[in-house]
């Protein structure tokens, strides 16, 4: 190991001298980091990673092995423009995940937040923007231009289409394929395609919401997902709710969907 102002490099590990590498980085056997890369301190990164060009990763992060991180996009339309990844603080990409650098028309950033976990095999597509907290479990792949908001969890073997939102405290069961966006606080789960199946409520009472913020989200999801209303009349319907913070979210999640909303589970 080289030692450095407390950062610990190994011999074999292949540095470009345009890194930039904050206090106590560990960088382990045969990993690569090319040039243009930032790290910020106490980055722990295990041995055979690779870490492209235009990447910045936060502090307090672990990198396993064999992880491939601001690769360029899987897109065909990308003709080697430049383009970014950021990575949060407090983050974990686990063994073999994949994650993209951006493209020219989705902003030339992909943007991970803090306090993530990427499990195992998860890949991250050009021009994905994950808030804080998510998890990907082992195999979620998403699609180019996804969009996760805070807190929401995906599930193993999980495939989430192009240009899809996922709102916050949401619930992706695995094996689903999510073809439409998903509202905050709900459970989403199928195989074929992503129905809705009540809300997430364990979920919700794990990160401290109380039993009457929980009522009143359920007022607003019985109105979109139990009353078989058209659209527009359940938006009109909702409004007529208490507007909490967390009703407002939803009913303007709803509203502002390009894709349109998974639908209710027929029984």
């Amino acid at each position: 190991m080289i030692e450095k102002n407390r950062t610990m490099i190994h011999k074999t590990a292949i540095i470009d001298e345009k890194v930039k590498l904050g206090k106590n980085v560990k960088i382990g056997p045969y990993s690569i980091i090319n040039s243009n890369v930032t790290i910020g301190d106490n980055t722990d990164i295990k041995s055979h990673v690779v870490i492209d060009s235009n990447t910045k990763i936060g502090s307090n992060c672990n990198i396993f092995q064999y992880a491939s991180v601001g690769a360029e996009p899987q897109d065909l339309k990308f003709k080697g423009e430049e383009s970014f990844l950021e990575v949060g603080d407090n983050t974990t990409i686990r063994e073999f995940a994949t994650l993209n650098r951006g493209t020219e028309n989705g902003g030339s950033l992909t943007k991970v937040g803090n306090n993530v976990l990427l499990m195992a095999y998860s890949h991250i597509a050009h021009d994905c923007i994950l808030g804080n907290n998510v998890i990907l479990a082992n195999s979620a792949n998403l699609a180019g231009h996804v969009t996760i908001e805070d807190n929401a969890i995906v599930g193993g073997l999980v495939g989430v289409h192009q240009f899809v939102k996922i709102g916050r405290f949401a619930f992706i069961g695995g094996k689903t394929a999510v073809m439409k966006d998903v509202p905050p606080f709900v459970i989403a789960a199928g195989v074929e395609q992503a129905n809705v199946h009540g809300l997430n409520s364990v979920g919700l009472k794990r990160h401290g919401f109380s039993d009457d913020v929980i009522a009143e989200i359920k007022k607003v999801y019985r109105v979109f997902f139990r009353f078989g209303l058209p659209l527009s009349d359940a938006i009109k319907e909702a409004e007529n709710l208490e507007q909490t913070p967390e009703v407002v979210s939803f009913i303007d999640f709803i509203k502002q969907s390009e894709r349109g909303i998974v639908c209710q589970k027929r029984k």
